[in-house]
């Protein structure tokens, strides 16, 4: 039996420009990435994170090999609902992974 993901849809940050305060500005761009593993967080994941936000946090995704898209601070959609990208992306590297994925994201509900 082999491991497969879902199909996400990522919501990418896409600087398009500055406002009056030299902020950026941004345009968010839909991506469908596939294979990407779903699972929910547990109560030990929760209660050993640093984060005060960390109860927040419902789910997991890992995400495939390969893949060069920015995840930090977007919004994702899967199982028919948006959620948002949690921290930053932690990282393995892909040559000491013997699976399809070497990057994790924390997602929470966002509506």
């Amino acid at each position: 039996m082999e491991i497969k993901g879902i199909t996400v849809t990522l919501y990418e940050k896409i600087v398009r420009g500055k406002d009056e305060f030299d902020a950026n500005i941004y345009d968010e761009t839909p991506v469908a990435i596939h294979n990407v593993l779903v699972a929910p967080v547990s109560s030990d994941d929760i209660i050993t994170q640093h984060s005060i936000k960390s109860d927040e946090v419902i789910y997991k995704l890992a995400i495939p090999k390969g893949d060069t898209h920015t995840w930090t601070d977007c919004l994702v959609e899967f199982f028919g609902k948006t959620f948002k990208v949690v921290g930053e992306p932690v990282e393995g590297i892909e040559e000491m992974l013997p699976l399809s994925w070497n990057k994790q994201v924390q997602v929470k509900y966002y509506g």
